[in-house]
């Protein structure tokens, strides 16, 4: 099997982890209650506040688009982080399982409470299925995807062949 190039991990992992993401919030906030529309439309809230919930379908694109966008930002994340930090490469599920854990906790504690949304009240049940999914289907797929990709180029040691080393 041939490696990604850099720009192919980040489209098929942001693909593959958008795709898992949204499933889960369809089927448990579905489970709860919530339509896939109203889904969407709670991550469009993020920037448009809870004028959101009125825009209908449009407003629902424009949160599976946003959705879409921080999967391949977060995709890109580690995928750049890799190219310095090879053990995130070589240890790909141990390492994919933490950055999962450090994504939710940036989208929880930081992202949403600065956006339009701000902060929401505890629940148990919403914690233990984001942290399962960002483990199971946000940091291990996307650290997966990178293990894939052409490793970092080794940076030129200092030789004989070295203008400074004649």
């Amino acid at each position: 099997m041939r490696n990604f190039s850099g720009a192919e991990t980040v489209v098929y992992g942001g693909v593959v982890v958008g795709a898992l993401d949204a499933i889960d919030a369809v089927v448990f906030f579905g489970s709860r209650g919530a339509t896939p529309v109203r889904v969407f439309q709670g991550i469009a809230a993020g920037l448009l506040g809870r004028a959101s919930l009125q825009g209908g379908p449009r407003t629902a694109l424009l949160g599976l688009a946003i959705h879409f966008l921080i999967a391949f930002s977060i995709v890109a994340t580690y995928y750049l982080a890799s190219r310095t930090l090879p053990i995130l490469m070589r240890r790909p599920v141990l390492c994919g399982a933490l950055y999962g854990v450090i994504v939710y906790f940036f989208m929880n504690r930081i992202v949403i409470p600065l956006s339009a949304i701000g902060a929401a009240a505890f629940s148990l049940p919403v914690f233990i299925n984001g942290i399962l999914i960002h483990i199971l289907g946000v940091g291990i797929p996307a650290s997966l995807f990178v293990a894939r990709s052409a490793p970092a180029p080794l940076a030129p040691a200092a030789s004989a062949a070295s203008p400074l080393h004649p």
